[in-house]
């Protein structure tokens, strides 16, 4: 085998062993969660209401999850239900904008992130609560939310029953391609750059077998792609801004959750601050720039801080908090939100629209009175949150 090639495998190899080892505490880890989440559902109490559910039918388990809702309903009393099917011209967005139509209380998204994305841009400022049932492969946001990601039952009871957060929503917006009317949402993480053409060359039958580890393997084929240079204006949360001219990097990513399986790409994210993390990542050397990136990922994972390993020598991870983010560019770039890709670019806004988005969730003791004030604003027979706020797609 030639040396750089033995050199790529050597690395992947040491990632997936690490990666490994702490499947095994998470594993022992969720076991006591999973307890846990038990004693909290036996509290909660069941909302009959109208629901939609939206469903990705391109999932492997689809068919098999339907009709697991529909006993499950059907045991609960709860008759008022119907069901949307995503289809190639017809997103998740569509497919929730039509629920809400038809008079639907909670939209409940059936599938991955990417149907989690779309349904709940539709959802976003309406005033409507979002459910999730995970069927996808990486599931983050559900992940960041606490929502069981193996357990169907439990995720239904958390999307059918009393128990919400309110959500920041962010949005990346492709400011040279004028056919655009909207700024695409993103719940979990955007960016440009490397992590958009790692997850674009990613084979959807491998992620499916081996789930998120083969993003891995997407990233293995853009390890010595050219750096990405241009122009960075962060506004940070005072309303002042900060420009870099001419600044090279690897990937530039906007974060409103942080967490992945097993790593934490930025520790300080969180979900309902009204700002986003922007992280800024650049290597050199080659290969060594990326195994010093990894330990840079594996010290703020075990730390819970954005703090770079002390020891890095060829990689480097920027992390700033901002309302808002505007990137130029000298070359158009790949560019994605939430793993679904967007055409390429030169030109893009990161924005985020605080406390936007209503979600479910098992974990009711930080409602922060939100019953209280959804009775306060509500302007219908149902509401769970705010006032009006603009929707994003």
């Amino acid at each position: 085998m030639p040396q750089p090639a033995l050199t790529v495998f050597l690395v992947v190899a040491a990632i997936v062993i690490v990666a490994v080892c702490v499947a095994v505490i998470v594993i022992a880890l969720r076991a006591h969660r999973r307890h846990k989440l038990a004693e909290t559902l036996e509290k909660r109490r069941d909302d009959e209401v109208q629901y939609a559910f939206v469903v990705n039918p391109s999932k492997p388990q689809a068919t098999a999850r339907r009709l697991h809702i529909q006993e499950f309903c059907k045991a609960k009393g709860l008759n008022r239900v119907r069901f949307y099917d995503t289809q190639l011209d017809k997103d998740g967005r569509a497919c929730a904008l039509e629920a809400l139509e038809d008079g639907a209380d909670v939209v409940i998204a059936v599938g991955g992130d990417g149907t989690v994305r779309t349904v709940a841009s539709a959802v976003s400022g309406t005033g409507h609560a979002l459910g999730i049932v995970p069927i996808g492969t990486g599931n983050l946001f559900a992940r960041n939310m606490g929502i069981p990601v193996d357990d169907i039952d439990a995720a239904l009871t958390v999307a059918t029953s009393h128990g919400s957060r309110m959500v920041d929503m962010g949005r990346l917006t492709l400011l040279d391609h004028p056919e655009d009317d909207h700024g695409h949402a993103f719940l979990i993480i955007a960016g440009i750059g490397f992590d958009a053409a790692m997850i674009d060359d990613t084979d959807p039958d491998l992620k499916a077998n081996i789930s998120w580890l083969a993003y891995f393997v997407g990233g293995v084929k853009n390890l010595f792609a050219p750096k990405f240079r241009g122009n960075l204006t962060v506004t940070s949360a005072d309303g002042s801004t900060h420009t870099t001219n001419n600044l090279a990097f690897r990937t530039v990513m906007a974060g409103n959750c942080g967490q992945i399986p097993v790593f934490s790409l930025m520790p300080a994210a969180s979900y309902d601050d009204g700002i986003l993390d922007f992280e800024i990542i650049d290597t050199t050397g080659g290969i060594l720039g990326w195994a010093n990136l990894f330990g840079d990922v594996v010290h703020q994972t075990i730390i819970g801080k954005p703090e770079q390993n002390p020891l890095s020598t060829n990689s480097t991870i920027e992390q700033v908090q901002g309302l808002s983010a505007e990137i130029v560019l000298g070359k158009p770039a790949k560019a994605q939100v939430d793993g679904d890709m967007l055409p390429e670019t030169k030109h893009i806004r990161f924005s985020v629209d605080h406390r936007a988005l209503i979600v479910r969730v098992p974990d009711a003791s930080a409602l922060e009175k939100t019953a209280q004030v959804a009775a306060q604003n509500a302007t219908a027979d149902f509401a769970e949150t705010t006032g009006t706020i603009e929707p994003i797609r």
